[in-house]
């Protein structure tokens, strides 16, 4: 057996399962599986335990490493599950010697092998050459966040916001591009508080600038989420450049200011929809997704409306929603809490508001001729992100595409032509 990747959560964390799986086997290790956390709400480091256990009855001689978030905040709780064999920090899992003892045999005082996070001041560029399987690769452009949002434990499973140097991340879409990827997703933490710790203090804007201008053979840019209220001027005139994808992913979680004020969120209503508006100026073909936080602590019936009535104000397509989970060490563990019943019947509504919103954007494509990058045969992505079925495509094609119908799950269309 090789080394096996198992990754929850975000896509930053996608990114690194291929560079922790190229690591581990520069370091010499096989026969293991890496089984990288997520920490953003409790049923997450759940997910990850109950994953934990299914590996090692599915390979009872494999070693079971344990690293990202959830094992960054609770290490002490991962160790203590007979399962396993090592946990890894999230500053030491992308580093090959922190897989050496696996290799060697080595004895270590405690298979809990995590660090200060907070004293990581350092991202490094790691650069990979492809992504296994896909015809879309993410790439790191910065680690980390500075703010305190009250019911956030990530900073503490990431450590400070930290960029990574403008020059490494052209080289590495560069490459990718060369290895025949059509489009690249720039991914992080907080990636709109990109470059302040870098020589000349750059911005996402300036950054993505750079990669259109330098990588002129790369087909479809695209930005993973951002905090809306921290967008640089130089980010909103990279937006008018087609090859930068109109599609964003904001970090909304909620649609009450009272909420949002709690939650300790820089932005207001109103400001997440002035920015909502001034994006779909520049291109309106735009389509917006946002994470949302469903019963936070406090939440009456009035606050949650507001918050339900911006997903069809802002027209959110694709609405990422969490029930409240509290995490213990951040503020709003120590709130008034809501009856999760109450939270995930909230949580089944909005959902339901972001499904209309989906199917009004699939209904008025019907009839348009769309760009689509084939991801699996038979199957790819709009620039808008939608799912769209095409029969006869290829995995790795740009293809255009005439829209014909519509399913539950996004588009149908017939091919036109090829990209070259």
């Amino acid at each position: 057996m090789a080394v096996e990747t198992l990754t929850f959560g975000c896509r930053l964390n996608a990114y690194e399962a291929e560079v922790m799986k190229g690591e581990a086997e520069k370091a010499g290790l096989d026969n293991a599986v890496i089984i990288n956390t997520c920490a953003v709400t409790a049923e997450a480091v759940r997910q990850a335990k109950q994953a934990v256990r299914k590996a090692r009855r599915d390979h009872p001689e494999a070693r079971i490493i344990v690293t990202g978030c959830a094992a960054q905040t609770e290490g002490r709780t991962f160790g203590d599950m007979a399962e396993v064999d090592l946990v890894i920090g999230n500053a030491d899992k992308l580093k090959a010697d922190s897989y050496k003892p696996m290799v060697f045999g080595t004895a270590l005082n405690d298979k809990v092998q995590v660090n200060d996070i907070m004293s990581v001041r350092e991202t490094a560029g790691h650069l990979i050459e492809a992504m296994d399987g896909r015809t879309r690769a993410f790439v790191q452009v910065q680690n980390g966040c500075d703010h305190r949002c009250t019911f956030c434990i990530i900073p503490f499973g990431r450590g400070p916001s930290r960029s990574v140097p403008m020059g490494l991340v052209v080289e590495q879409i560069k490459k990718l591009v060369g290895n025949g990827y059509r489009e690249v997703v720039l991914t992080g933490v907080d990636i709109t508080s990109y470059g302040p710790d870098l020589p000349g203090a750059p911005t996402l804007g300036r950054l993505v600038q750079a990669i259109l201008k330098h990588v002129p053979e790369l087909p479809r840019l695209r930005i993973s989420s951002i905090d809306s209220i921290e967008a640089d001027p130089a980010l909103y005139d990279a937006m008018a450049d087609r090859r930068l994808m109109p599609h964003l992913h904001l970090s909304l979680q909620s649609g009450d200011d009272m909420i949002l004020k709690r939650m300790k969120r820089r932005h207001l209503r109103a400001d997440a929809l002035a920015v909502v508006e001034k994006l779909r100026s520049i291109r309106p073909e735009m389509v917006f997704g946002a994470d949302i936080i469903a019963g936070f602590p406090t939440e009456t019936d009035a606050m949650f409306e507001n918050t339900r009535r911006i997903i069809g104000e802002a027209g959110l397509t694709y609405v990422h929603v969490f029930p409240y989970s509290p995490r213990p060490g951040t503020p709003a563990a120590r709130m008034p809490q809501i009856d999760k019943r109450v939270a995930r019947e909230r949580a089944g509504l909005l959902r339901a508001e972001g499904e209309k919103q989906f199917a009004a954007l699939c209904a008025s494509r019907v009839g348009a001729v769309e760009n689509v990058l084939v991801e699996r045969d038979g199957l790819g992505r709009t620039e808008q992100f939608v799912p769209v079925q095409v029969a006869g495509s290829v995995a790795g094609e740009l293809v255009t595409v005439r829209i014909t119908g519509v399913t539950t799950e996004g588009l149908v269309g017939e091919a036109l032509r090829v990209a070259a």
